[in-house]
């Protein structure tokens, strides 16, 4: 579907977005321009231009094609259910993933694009923003950090270091045996699931899992992992799908045996989690 340049049309235009939509605004916004959709979910003038802006040229590069854009789907949710049409493509946007960073003045954000194809991602982008660091993979040819290979990583033995939420993080820390919780170095949360995905690649951790699965937030990167010899599964261990309901959950690493550990530690602690998961959209 992507022709010849493509790939690099996409990542200009989200270099060019971030450079006129985001950076300006970094430490700039005025009171009324953060607003909070629900408790704890915030929007920014700037996530709504950058949506704007990366809609009218994603149109251009794959003309007919409709973007899922987070702000979008928050004013018309049956929006997310293009994502799912068998044989049908769409773009998947987070304009500002990390929002809630982004408002507080913390470095933390990134943007995502994603190609969906058939109801599976076929083209990722993630771009750490401030940083400049760019990933971008392509289904079956592998992905690439800063324009280089990432090159399948061997078995380590060493303890993981890993990404989860606040609940998550407390409840391993109240349910696992002490055996078991040394096989984890550091448990952590960047608040930005791009930022996060950028960690797995570069080596700098070793797995992530997430409740919630917001197709914006994690198709791109879990075909990243998947590209780089690891894998993404939900909570109940079918592979992860970007049209799955948000509450199907999702464990992903870029290596098998990080996935593997990563898993086995998760279901020590599975049933008081999935207790409080939120109903399916």
């Amino acid at each position: 579907m992507l022709k010849d340049g493509d790939t690099e049309r996409v990542a200009e235009l989200m270099r060019e977005t971030a450079a006129a939509e985001l950076v300006p605004r970094f430490r700039a916004l005025a009171k009324d321009e953060i607003r909070q959709k629900r408790p704890g979910d915030f929007v920014t003038v700037a996530d709504e231009l950058s949506e704007q802006r990366l809609a009218s040229g994603l149109a251009k590069i794959l003309p007919g094609v409709p973007v899922v854009g987070e702000e979008a789907v928050e004013k018309d949710p049956g929006l997310v259910g293009l994502i799912a049409r068998p044989g049908e493509a769409c773009w998947v946007v987070d304009p500002l993933d990390g929002t809630a960073n982004f408002a507080a003045g913390k470095e933390r954000f990134a943007m995502i694009v994603c190609l969906v194809q058939d109801t599976r991602a076929v083209a990722g982008w993630i771009l750490d923003v401030l940083g400049g660091h760019m990933a971008v993979a392509t289904r079956g040819e592998g992905v690439m950090l800063d324009a280089q290979p990432v090159a399948r990583r061997p078995s380590d033995r060493r303890p993981l270091v890993g990404f989860v939420g606040y609940r998550i993080r407390k409840e391993f820390d109240r349910q696992l045996p002490q055996a078991q919780r040394g096989q984890l170095a550091r448990l952590s949360t960047l608040n930005c699931a791009g930022a996060e995905y950028l960690e797995l690649l570069n080596g700098r951790a070793d797995f992530c899992i997430y409740r919630l699965t917001k197709p914006w937030d994690h198709a791109a990167g879990t075909l990243m992992m998947q590209e780089a010899g690891g894998d993404a599964v939900r909570f109940n261990g079918d592979s992860y799908e970007p049209a799955q309901p948000l509450n199907s959950g999702l464990i992903t690493a870029a290596r098998p045996d990080a996935l593997a550990e990563a898993r086995g530690l998760f279901e020590a602690v599975r049933l008081p989690l999935l207790a409080s998961l939120p109903k399916p959209l």
